[in-house]
């Protein structure tokens, strides 16, 4: 178990297939990447009082903080934290407590929120601030703070969204091979 781990309440994180983990990043508790992930220098990510699940082909870039939503009686199952497939979350990120569908790009430093819902094919731009609980509809160009829809993707941004996956997917092949 790489040492940047470290268990909470007797829950480690969890590893799918071929994933890379930045030695300089740390995982506590209940954390679940799926294959093909990525996790660069200097993430921090606390599934301490709550889950947090990334899908497969997703990358968290450097400096991003990941945590979750304790559950309380206001709200009994708290937010984890659910991150889709094919994910790029942008260096310095900080995502708290809300649910990325699949191909979405999170622009640098952007913050999303607890209990926002991000739906399939997002594209949000840098510096964006999501607030607490706001839907963004599949599809579109997300700017500002707070954020707002900006216009529809076009086609190459939809596209690239997917690229962008496989970017980091072969990025942290090499990283892997040469480890």
């Amino acid at each position: 178990m790489h040492n940047n781990f470290r268990s909470y309440r007797g829950i480690t994180p969890t590893l799918g297939n071929a994933v890379y983990v930045d030695q300089s990043a740390v995982l506590v508790g209940d954390i679940t990447l799926g294959d093909d992930t990525s996790v660069w220098p200097l993430v921090a990510a606390r599934g301490d009082v709550n889950k947090i699940t990334i899908g497969a082909r997703s990358n968290i870039q450097d400096g991003s903080v990941l945590h979750v939503t304790r559950k309380s009686s206001g709200n009994p199952s708290g937010n984890p934290l659910i991150i889709g497939d094919d994910v790029t979350v942008g260096h310095k990120c900080m995502l708290h407590g809300c649910v990325l569908g699949d191909r979405i790009l999170v622009g640098m430093g952007a913050i999303i929120m607890d209990g926002a819902v991000i739906e399939d094919d997002v594209f949000i731009g840098a510096g964006s601030l999501v607030p607490p609980n706001k839907i963004l509809k599949s599809g579109y160009l997300y700017v500002g703070n707070p954020v707002k829809q900006a216009r529809e993707l076009k086609e190459s941004e939809a596209n690239f969204l997917k690229q962008s996956a496989i970017n980091y997917v072969e990025l942290k092949a090499e990283y892997l091979a040469n480890s």
